[in-house]
């Protein structure tokens, strides 16, 4: 007869080995209760010699807790994502926990499915990049219902949950400034820009001169734009609405084309300035094919550092973002509420890094 697979063994196997009740030895196993430390040792030893593997179902029917952290990605695919999810998954495996990973590719539908999915395997806390930041009725659902939540790269408006970003608008504010201290004064902006419920990039920007727009309750390619002009206020430069292309989505066809567009200006933008990194490798490929020189003929920096980025001669300057800090701060945050923390929602926004490499330059005459 075949051994008996470690998986079939029960407690009840190990607490005869370890000379125990049942009761105890399942206390000792699922970490819960009481026992001495004498009794902890052989009821472990009993454990490791057959080979016992704890049924985590049933250890969740008696703690409350499946030991798992759900992960909602906008997109898997991205470097973006895979960054933070590395920060996530090693602070959880040292706590103990596992993560399940799912993607909503930046759809509300998706997400959808994908919360649903999460909250029928009854993770016990859930992180996630919403798509949603004025309603995600699904998200204040779970929290009723006891669910920890923790968003990332983006807060949704009175959900009270913490939540995980960068300060956009001051990295952005901060990219500009080099560009128009090196004497830039037509910058182009590539910009996702997808939703603003208040109306069109016009409206945004006569709203932020009103000062009639908060910026915490943006995503983060408006939060871009709205650094993009506070730069240029600061230096006593108008903004030219034509110089900001607005993709609408999450296209890199759609950003070929806005680069496109901007190139071809009769009067052309000196500097680039692209806000994530599916802009930045879309406007490459068009400043490729255009033959054009960086920075002699556009100078360029680019929010998201990308490997490619180094790779070039010269290289490009980025926004670094704390990707995988980012990812560990919101796993400390859903393991605390896990574990029973109180409190007001915590809003961590990190300070990214500026990697200057050269693809800067005074513009030169048209």
């Amino acid at each position: 007869m075949a051994d008996k697979r470690p998986d079939k063994i029960t407690i009840a196997e190990v607490a005869k080995l370890a000379g125990v009740s049942t009761a105890t030895a399942g206390r000792v196993l699922g970490g819960y209760g009481y026992s001495r430390q004498e009794i902890k040792d052989k009821v472990r030893q009993a454990s490791e010699q057959l080979g016992y593997r704890p049924n985590l179902l049933a250890r969740g029917l008696i703690t409350g807790k499946t030991m798992t952290i759900g992960v909602v990605a906008g997109d898997i695919q991205s470097p973006f994502y895979a960054s933070i999810l590395r920060g996530v998954a090693d602070v959880a495996r040292a706590s103990g926990f596992g993560v399940l990973l799912t993607n909503s590719d930046e759809r509300l539908d998706r997400e959808l499915e994908a919360v649903q999915l999460l909250r029928e395997k009854q993770v016990d806390g859930l992180i996630i990049a919403p798509s949603d930041i004025l309603g995600s009725l699904h998200l204040h659902s779970a929290i009723r219902d006891g669910c920890p939540v923790v968003t990332i790269d983006r807060a949704v408006i009175n959900l009270a949950a913490d939540s995980v970003t960068v300060d956009n608008r001051a990295a952005s504010r901060e990219c500009i400034s080099r560009l128009i201290d090196a004497g830039h004064r037509r910058i182009g902006m590539v910009a996702e820009l997808e939703r603003w419920e208040h109306g069109d990039v016009d409206a945004f920007i006569r709203s932020v001169e009103r000062n009639a727009v908060d910026p915490t309750n943006l995503f983060p390619s408006w939060q871009r734009l709205f650094g993009y002009m506070e730069a240029h206020r600061s230096a006593g430069l108008s903004v030219d609405r034509v110089l900001v292309g607005r993709v609408g989505v999450y296209s890199a066809e759609g950003a070929r084309k806005e680069t496109q567009r901007l190139l071809h200006l009769p009067d052309r933008p000196t500097a680039l300035f692209t806000t994530d990194g599916l802009m930045s490798a879309a406007a490459m490929e068009v400043i490729t094919t255009l033959d054009l020189r960086i920075p002699t003929d556009l100078s360029l920096i680019c929010f998201d550092d990308l490997d490619w980025m180094s790779f070039l001669k010269p290289g490009i300057s980025a926004v670094v973002q704390p990707l995988i800090d980012m990812g560990e701060a919101a796993a400390r945050l859903i393991l605390a509420r896990i574990n029973g923390e109180d409190g007001e929602p915590q809003r961590v926004a990190l300070k990214p890094a500026f990697a200057e490499r050269g693809s800067i330059a005074p513009p030169r005459s048209l």
